[in-house]
């Protein structure tokens, strides 16, 4: 046989290779089609969906069992509430917490009507630009003002609606009043030590403090400490008011805190041996029990926000992801809504709280869960967010509502329409149907 025709069936059988590989891969999708394929006819995604959208439809208050409305609740649900409230509504309901600013320039944690304020408070807040209503705070935590500009950043990237920063409210311009809150973190909440803000000593996001029984305000029993959920959630709220000025100087100088928070946060509060964030650094003196390795506890929800903070790398992600799958198994838990674990031990914390697993020692609560979804879904997890969000799709469907945390033996407890579980469910489903439908 000649040279010519061994070189010419040799070239005609890679072409046929070529073609039987190209015919074999239009016939077979691929794992990322098949997965958009599951997504896009996963029916439970669309009931849960529904479901949350009519929970969030009822009103701008945190859920059923509570007549306040929450600025930490409303961020996580602003953007579905946009698609599905009155625009005006919204509106006012945003720029009321503005009229309930106080002279010093901080930002209360929410309002409700007067003849509604019937719980125990020594100090509540007053305004005379909102005469109707009354404010509380739960000063042990610091992010109010976080939670409150990343509303406004949020309901303008959905509405378009701009002029909501030029309102005058008792004076002063939205955008400005924003300005001034971040003012009152650096005068009031900062450590120039460590370049960070700081609160008082809670689980992980929790606004509850272990020495007293109130647990909700600092006084002279709190322990002041620095953590990465107040730091990430101010970073984030930055980013959007560097998106909201035109003031170039403003824009700076806002920045420039941002780029000295995540370095800091980096510097101060990542372990890179365990490559995880540590709970807290102590500014005085720490009220954790002797023997007890606090350092071994992994934040969920404050490792999620860290994440939207854009403070990890992608590999990081994924270990920090691998850290939550393993905390969920070892803790016997539902999801990855796990608020921490290990968890602190019995009695560290006052009430029921002091139980393990229970509230925000450890209860799992999707409210923060659905934000780690969401982050695996944005940074190209979406194979793992899929599996992990099944227990929170399955359990509001079996439940059929958005329990507010979940303990033991998956037991719902506290609000049965918590809105910002239903708020990160929706938009997490939201991002699924979108990755899906790019990937079909």
């Amino acid at each position: 046989m000649s040279v010519q025709i061994i070189y010419t069936m040799k070239k005609n059988y890679s072409i046929l290779c070529v073609l039987l590989s190209l015919l074999f891969s239009c016939s077979k999708p691929n794992e990322t089609q098949q997965l958009a394929s599951t997504i896009s006819k996963d029916s439970s995604l669309h009931i849960v969906d529904s479901m949350a959208r009519a929970v969030i439809r009822s009103g701008f208050n945190a859920g059923s069992g509570y007549s306040q409305i929450w600025a930490r609740d409303m961020n996580t649900f602003i953007e579905v509430a946009c698609e599905e409230s009155n625009p005006q509504d919204l509106r006012n309901a945003i720029l009321l917490f503005f009229a309930l600013q106080q002279p010093n320039n901080e930002m209360i944690d929410g309002y409700v009507l007067k003849p509604e304020f019937t719980w125990n408070d020594d100090t509540p807040y007053y305004s005379d630009a909102a005469p109707d209503h009354v404010a509380f705070k739960n000063t042990v935590e610091t992010d109010q003002e976080s939670s409150l500009i990343q509303i406004v950043g949020k309901y303008i990237r959905k509405t378009g609606d701009k002029s909501i920063l030029q309102e005058v409210v008792a004076g002063k311009t939205v955008i400005e009043r924003m300005g001034l809150m971040v003012d009152y973190l650096k005068k009031e909440r900062f450590s120039e030590k460590y370049g960070l803000i700081y609160g008082a000593m809670t689980a992980d996001w929790g606004d509850v403090q272990p020495n007293d029984d109130c647990g909700c305000d600092i006084n002279e029993l709190s322990d002041l400490a620095i953590d990465v959920y107040d730091n990430a959630m101010l970073i984030i709220a930055l980013d959007y008011l560097q998106e909201m000025t035109d003031d170039s100087v403003k824009k700076q100088e806002w920045k420039d805190l941002r780029t000295s928070l995540a370095e800091n946060v980096r510097k101060h509060l990542w372990d890179t041996e365990r490559q995880k964030f540590i709970p807290h650094i102590y500014l005085d003196k720490s009220p954790i029990p002797e023997g007890f390795d606090e350092l071994a506890i992994h934040y969920h929800g404050g490792t999620a926000v860290a994440i939207e903070a854009g403070l990890l790398s992608k590999e990081e992600i994924a270990i920090a992801n691998k850290q939550m799958v393993e905390n969920v198994r070892l803790s016997g838990m539902p999801s990855i809504g796990l608020t921490l674990y290990p968890t602190y031990p019995e009695g560290f914390f006052r009430g029921g709280m002091g139980t393990p697993y229970v509230y925000q020692n450890g209860g799992d609560w999707t409210w923060f869960g659905g934000r780690m979804i969401q982050q695996l879904i944005a940074n190209g997890f979406t194979e793992e967010a899929y599996d992990e969000v099944r227990p929170m799709i399955d359990r509001v469907i079996k439940n059929q509502g958005f329990y507010e945390w979940y303990g033991k033996g998956c037991k719902p407890d506290g609000s049965g329409h918590f809105k910002g579980s239903a708020g990160v469910l929706a938009k997490s489903i939201e991002m699924f149907n979108q990755w899906a439908d790019e990937n079909k």
